[in-house]
């Protein structure tokens, strides 16, 4: 029994070995087979390697050679360029050449004519000198002889004709002087009267007066105690708001907005008209409605100062001074609106500057500005005229709009004709009869004292206030007032009238000492 099992075993493993070495002959076959494919394939691409470099090898002789082609091609240009550029210059060359050749012989020919000239001028000396010589002992030769015949030396008788002469040559002269004077005086006078005459027709305008109260209409008499408020808080709340004081009386239906401020008062007054058509009125409320009114109305000033610029054709203004120009609306000066009044102004300058050949812009826009200062005068320390000439120069005008500004009252002294134009065109505007409200009494008494503080004055034979009170010319004895005692004269009676008298704006004292020859031809 053991014998079979141990043949059985020995046949499998026998068998077990024949398989694995069967399996790894099989193995071995696969493996040279694959081996073999692997290196037909790695033959096959070394192959397509190299076919593929021998393309790129020919594609890169082919570009290689198109680039040399193209550089070559570029270099022929550029040297055909420079050939003709060193051509161009060469001619320029030979042409400056021959210029200089051609300067330098007519050089030389000036050279020689000049000579020529030197010579024959000096010729010509010789002979006048020679001329000269015999000239002065001709002349000499003659005031003997004349001396001799009339017995008299000629000093003596150069004496004797300018006697006999001079009272001749003297009254012609004072006659011509005259008459001169006269024609001049008429001329002038009546070409004067026609340029105002012509710059007022063209520039008529209504003046309305306005006044430091604004009345506003309420929907009913309850709406009073609505305004009022509780223990007084909402009238106490838009007063400090506006800064405007509200007066509510027995006056039916009506609030009275006091203020010397017409800018606050509009504000006020939009603002309560607002409140009353709201219907919400409270502290807060009313807070919040100034304060949206307040940017309104900084939109509508800048509005109205481009509205005016734009009627009067001026172009290129500051912003700053275009918004400037919107509060002159609000502000007022005896009656008479600001802005109209610039406007006017402006026009005047215009049509007055246009009649004296003058610079119309200049004129124009020096009229427009003269009174800017008034919209900030509350503002600042100062004059109108210094704060609107500060202002202007801060806003790049030109330096003749800024004079004219300053001087149209007289801080500076007038140097050009725009700014005399202003002077005379602002006076057009604001002293003419109906242009500012002021009742005739108070405006005689204001004249009338003007000129009483100057008579008062030892040596002043008459004064006059003239321009509505803006000036006072005196005149003085010149026997009595020298030069220097009118200065002081002048002084004197501007701090008199500082002290004595309420004026708006400023007041200017001329003291005029003359002393006049007058002689009759009969």
């Amino acid at each position: 029994m053991q014998e079979p099992v141990v043949l059985v075993i020995l046949g499998t493993a026998v068998g077990l070995i024949f398989g694995f070495i069967g399996a790894q002959l099989i193995a071995v076959r696969s493996t040279d087979s694959r081996r073999n494919r692997s290196v037909r394939e790695s033959e096959g691409m070394i192959d397509e390697a190299k076919k593929q470099a021998s393309e790129i090898e020919q594609q890169a002789e082919r570009k290689s050679k198109e680039e040399i082609k193209r550089r070559n091609r570029q270099a022929e240009k550029e040297l055909a360029r420079r050939r003709h550029e060193l051509d161009r210059r060469n001619r320029k060359l030979n042409q400056r050449e021959s210029a200089v050749d051609r300067r330098q012989d007519t050089l030389s020919q000036q050279e020689r004519e000049i000579k020529k000239s030197e010579l024959d001028n000096k010729r010509v000396r010789e002979e006048i000198e020679v001329f000269q010589e015999t000239l002065e002992s001709t002349r000499v030769e003659t005031i003997r002889r004349c001396e001799e015949v009339s017995g008299l030396t000629s000093d003596q008788a150069q004496k004797l004709l300018l006697e006999l002469l001079e009272g001749d040559v003297r009254q012609d002269a004072a006659a011509m002087v005259r008459r001169i004077e006269t024609e001049t005086r008429e001329v002038a006078s009546k070409k004067a009267r026609q340029i105002v005459t012509l710059a007022i027709q063209r520039c008529a305008s209504d003046q309305v007066g306005e006044t430091t109260v604004s009345v506003l209409s309420l929907p009913n008499d309850d709406m009073k105690g609505r305004i009022i408020g509780k223990e007084g808080r909402n009238i106490r709340a838009l007063e400090a708001a506006t800064g405007c004081n509200v007066i509510v009386d027995e006056t039916p239906e009506a609030v009275v907005l006091s203020s010397f401020d017409p800018l606050r008062r509009e504000i006020a007054r939009m603002s309560l008209e607002r409140l009353f058509s709201d219907g919400r009125i409270h502290p807060t409320r009313i807070d919040e409605v100034v304060a949206k009114v307040e940017k309104e109305m900084d939109d509508h000033i800048r509005d109205v100062g481009e509205k005016t610029v734009l009627e009067l054709s001026i172009s290129d203004m500051h912003p700053e001074l275009i918004k400037t120009l919107g509060r002159l609306k609000y502000r007022t000066s005896y009656g008479q609106n600001m802005l109209t009044h610039s406007t006017e102004v402006a026009r005047l300058c215009s049509s007055l500057a246009a009649e004296l050949g003058a610079d119309i812009e200049s004129a124009k826009r020096a009229g427009l500005l003269h009174d800017i200062g008034k919209a900030l005068s509350n503002e600042i320390e100062g004059t109108h005229a210094l704060i609107g000439a500060d202002l202007a120069k801060r806003c790049n005008e030109t330096p003749s709009v800024i004079h004219a500004v300053a001087a149209h009252h007289n801080e500076e002294e007038p140097r050009t004709i725009v700014a005399v134009l202003v002077q005379a065109a602002d006076a057009l505007s604001s002293a003419r009869p109906g242009s500012r409200r002021e009742s005739l009494e108070n405006y005689v008494k204001r004249m009338e004292g003007l000129e009483a503080i100057a008579d008062s004055f030892n040596g002043v034979k008459k004064a006059y206030a003239i321009q509505a009170g803006r000036e006072l010319r005196i005149m003085v004895e010149p026997t009595e007032v020298n030069d220097n005692e009118a200065a002081l004269l002048a002084r004197e009676i501007t701090s008199k009238i500082e002290s004595d008298l309420d004026y708006p704006g400023q007041i200017q004292v001329t003291v005029c000492r003359e002393t006049r020859a007058v002689e009759y031809a009969k």
